[in-house]
């Protein structure tokens, strides 16, 4: 403790004019850049907060013009888009292909044969709430209904999530797994799982840990390329200190996702420990393309993600204008094997409702 008697000079602030306006001006900068930069780009909670949700803000946000048509959509599937994955659209382009798997479209409210509510058979598998059983030795937790982005095509839109997600009552999907020793791999999906607070996610790990027969965890996830401030620190933890092996399977379908932020998400996964997959949905005017696939099968490699699926089209209702001819699939397939090493070539497959995996196309 200094002394009563103890002299403290003063501080000596600057008397020259010309560095007390620079002190002002860089304080004045500070000040500024604060007011603008909204909320703090490491909280991922406060990004999904301010993500998009009217197609007029997004429009706007890319220098585009609202023709109306796309606000006009009354859909219960609204518009849901990080700003952090809006930041890598074109500006001044209505055809960029990130923007068109979300922006709404009028087709969506037309109905057309062969598009269902529930094109893979969800309904059908489930056993208990918030547990899909498709396949042999392996169960799927809906673990919540909530995403980070509503892409246009997503099989799931049409899901009850209100009656049929995990939420907080784990243990009629626990004692399913529980008494059937066959399942070995345990999928969590969604919605996204990465939705739920680590602290969720650790009472979820901690309660299957106590499974004996369990011998992998999957992760399916769309949010370390459209939200990856999400691989956070606790996160990357509760994930190395997972008992088992760990895959996590992101969803990227053009090159233009990736960024130096998705690739350090992508590391930090890896860093932890997991297995990191991309599977992709084959997209008309998106990504049918031998250039863009082949691409995007380079860059996923280059950020340390394996290719794993590509997948046609899940016939959702509103979903028609994705959708590419098996044919034309076919044809991408095989000059991607002509051009790219077999470890750089993903497996071209359709889901069928009922089928006990999922069927290859070629």
């Amino acid at each position: 403790m200094l002394s009563p008697n103890y002299n403290i000079a003063p501080a000596r602030l600057p008397t020259d004019r010309g560095v007390v306006r620079i002190l002002v001006n860089q304080a004045r900068e500070r000040i500024l850049a604060r007011s603008h930069t909204g909320p703090k780009q490491n909280d991922w909670r406060d990004q999904l907060r301010d993500a998009f949700r009217r197609p007029a803000e997004l429009l706007s946000f890319l220098e585009l013009e609202d023709t109306a048509a796309a606000s006009a959509v009354q859909t219960p599937f609204p518009m849901l888009v990080p700003r952090a994955f809006a930041s890598r659209m074109r500006r001044g382009d209505s055809n960029d292909p990130l923007l068109r798997q979300v922006l709404p479209d009028p087709g969506e409210l037309d109905s057309r044969p062969g598009y269902v509510s529930d094109p893979v058979g969800d309904h059908g598998s489930r056993q208990v709430r918030g547990l899909l059983h498709k396949y042999h030795g392996r169960a799927l937790l809906i673990t919540t209904g909530a995403c980070a982005i509503h892409c246009r095509y997503c099989f799931r839109q049409n899901y009850p999530y209100g009656d049929e997600h995990l939420g907080r009552r784990l243990a009629p999907a626990l004692d399913y797994i529980r008494t059937r020793s066959d399942i070995s791999e345990v999928i969590l999906s969604g919605g996204d799982p990465l939705m739920l607070d680590t602290e969720r996610l650790q009472q979820l790990g901690d309660a299957l840990g106590l499974i004996g027969h369990i011998r992998r965890l999957r992760i399916h996830t769309r949010l370390p390329v459209v939200l990856p401030d999400r691989i956070d620190e606790s996160f990357c933890g509760w994930l190395h200190n997972l008992p088992w092996p760990v895959v996590v399977v992101i969803h990227a379908n053009h090159p233009a996702e990736f960024d130096p932020s998705v690739d350090q998400a992508i590391q930090r996964l890896r860093n932890a420990g997991a297995h990191v997959l991309n599977q992709t949905v084959l997209l008309a005017g998106i990504n049918d393309n031998e250039e863009i696939l082949a691409e995007l099968m380079e860059r996923s490699f280059a950020a340390g993600v394996i290719p794993y699926y590509l997948h046609l089209l899940d016939k959702v209702s509103g979903a028609a204008r994705f959708d590419s001819e098996p044919a034309v699939a076919g044809q991408l397939l095989e000059r991607l094997r002509v051009r790219l090493p077999g470890y750089l070539v993903p497996r071209l497959v359709r889901e069928e409702a009922g089928a006990p995996y999922k069927l290859p196309v070629l």
